[in-house]
């Protein structure tokens, strides 16, 4: 048997930073435990937030339309923070260690959050006509949530492309268990929102908010169980640096060879020589005929020799931002 019998082929590594071995790494073995972590991610997540109007407008009496506003605006927050998980799992951590820091602080956020419903110290005086918190009491809740936003941002935009991780995309029958892998992915998301939209809801309304979040909050727990009990079955992409970084290499380097004509043979633009990508993790992407300019990145020159060649502020390859397009 060969090596690209024995390993994978697209770079992935283990968690002891070894090369993955195609027959005790990744496909089936590895999805289980990160289809757990989703369904019980999303239960927490859903069986915390359906009901979450209901809570700041009942227990810390703050009407429907200043209720509604916070939500609205946590909402928001939870929608954008998977933009810096995004780019701290491609550019630095990786999306295992993206996963599982934010894990973690979404875990504590969840915690936070039951203690401040359930602790009698903290819950707020109720008369006749309204509840009456604490600025702690308060506090402390959006404090909850805010680590909740946070969390959520590392797991949202890395759960998904960290499953597909354990699919070798260039061995066959790997590349078409893939597809069923998202079949079950999203199946598992629908699992975890239909639970808590209906039972949960049932159990805040009905039994009472220490118990609503604080099932929310074991889910969570269970999530990273779930996550952390296949560590040694993931297949683990390398991160592969600041896209931000890469972008400013292909704008300078083109600017630097304003005056050099792009020729039209795009075999002649600067590429490596094997099947990867220069850039760790990726696959090498197509040339197109749109933004041409920064082509000029990618010719190379008679200066572009020795060191200049590995320099990529004057020699880009079209793999990188802007030079593929």
């Amino acid at each position: 048997m060969t090596d690209n019998d024995i390993y994978t082929n697209d770079g992935t590594i283990t968690i002891k930073n070894e090369r993955a071995i195609r027959s005790k790494t990744g496909n089936w073995k590895a999805c289980p435990f990160i289809l757990g972590n989703e369904c019980c991610e999303r239960l927490a997540y859903y069986g915390m937030s359906t009901n979450l109007v209901n809570y700041l407008s009942d227990r810390l009496n703050q009407g429907s339309v200043r209720a509604s506003t916070n939500v609205s605006n946590w909402s928001g927050t939870c929608y954008a923070t998977p933009l810096l998980g995004a780019f701290l799992a491609d550019a630095y951590l990786g999306r295992y260690w993206t996963i599982a820091s934010f894990s973690i602080i979404y875990f504590f956020g969840m915690a936070l959050l039951t203690l401040s419903a359930s602790l009698k110290e903290l819950q707020p005086f109720c008369d006749a006509d309204s509840c009456h918190p604490s600025s702690t009491l308060t506090a402390i809740t959006f404090v909850a949530l805010y680590m909740i936003a946070l969390g959520t941002g590392g797991i949202k935009p890395c759960v998904s492309s960290f499953g597909a991780d354990q699919f070798d995309e260039t061995d066959v029958k790997e590349r078409k268990r893939k597809s069923s892998f998202f079949n079950w992915f999203y199946l598992s998301i629908n699992i975890g929102a239909l639970f808590a939209s209906s039972v949960l809801v049932w159990i805040q309304m009905n039994v009472g908010w220490g118990w609503g979040f604080g099932v929310p909050a074991v889910a969570m727990a269970i999530a990273v169980v779930f996550f952390f009990s296949g560590s040694p079955l993931y297949r683990i992409q390398k991160p592969s640096g600041s896209p931000f970084v890469r972008l400013c290499q292909v704008v300078i380097a083109s600017f630097r060879k304003f005056n050099v004509k792009v020729p039209k043979d795009k075999s002649l633009l600067f590429e490596t020589t094997d099947a990867e990508s220069q850039i760790v993790g990726c696959r090498k992407l197509e040339h197109t005929e749109k933004l041409r300019f920064f082509d000029k990145a990618a010719v190379e020159t008679d200066s572009d020799s020795g060191k200049s060649k590995n320099n990529p502020w004057k020699l880009c390859t079209i793999t990188q931002p802007s030079t593929a397009k």
